[in-house]
């Protein structure tokens, strides 16, 4: 059993088949998928998505690179959004150096913003960082010292200096289908490194499908085949894997309440 711990379910890709979407993940041995707000102005649709299913829970964020349209997230109304019960994180949120779609000041403060309200919440942070290392390990690491909160590292894509620093204040790293591709060894390399008992595995759906499927639309059947990569680097059993990454899961994301067979 595993969990695609961040998708985007409600982009307007899945309309066509998103039921289908969610039948082949529950075929594969997905138990449940996290769908992420990246934007308030389209929260009401993400929480819908996962009010739709009792294998579905979502976030509440804006996404660095919406900042400068939907501007610098009220931490207040964040906490109030993630009152509701399928509301089982704060983001994503963080720092996005190489496209720059928005001014970097302002996603330094729309990060801040969105930890404030993870720590008044309980609820873990989902972070963003691209070609951001040290602005975001030092945002992070001043953040902590003010107050601790939860959260997790997604789609991990930076360099060991980050990753360690996240692991030091207690936050976990998520893998994608990145870590299968053929360039990626220095990511594969970090993979080897991190505890079990600090890994997550998600899809980032639609975006950045694993080996065998490069190239096509992704969906949260898919991340079967990162958790068999990270299993196979980590030289664990997959089954095992599964259970581990599922445990750290309900751990971190501890409003979810994972669906059993």
């Amino acid at each position: 059993m595993l969990v695609d711990s961040h998708c985007h379910l409600d982009f307007d890709v899945f309309d066509a088949d998103r039921e289908a979407v969610l039948a082949r993940a529950t075929a594969a041995g997905v138990a449940c998928a996290v769908t992420i707000g990246t934007r308030l102005s389209r929260f009401d649709r993400v929480r819908a998505l996962a009010e739709s299913s009792p294998r579905l829970f979502c976030s509440v964020g804006i996404h660095p690179h919406q900042v400068e349209e939907e501007g610098v997230a009220d931490p207040a109304r964040l906490v109030a959004l993630a009152a509701h019960p399928k509301v089982v994180g704060i983001g994503e949120s963080g720092l996005d150096y190489f496209y720059d779609r928005s001014p970097r000041d302002d996603q330094k403060a729309g990060f801040r913003a969105h930890i404030r309200a993870a720590r008044e919440t309980g609820l873990p942070l989902i972070v963003h960082a691209r070609d951001a290392d040290d602005d975001t390990a030092a945002i992070l690491a001043e953040e902590h010292a003010a107050g601790a909160f939860s959260g997790v590292l997604h789609c991990f894509t930076s360099g060991r200096a980050l990753a360690m620093t996240a692991l030091e204040l207690g936050l976990y790293i998520s893998f994608s289908g990145i870590v299968t591709f053929r360039n990626a060894e220095d990511l594969r390399a970090i993979a080897r490194e991190v505890p079990l008992e600090r890994i997550l595995v998600e899809t980032d759906a639609p975006f950045l499908a694993p080996i065998p499927n490069r190239g096509k639309r992704n969906e949260p059947s898919f991340v079967v085949h990162t958790a068999a990569a990270v299993a196979d680097l980590k030289g664990i059993d997959r089954a095992r894997f599964a259970a581990a990454t599922t445990v750290n899961f309900e751990r971190l994301f501890a409003k979810a309440v994972v669906p059993r067979p």
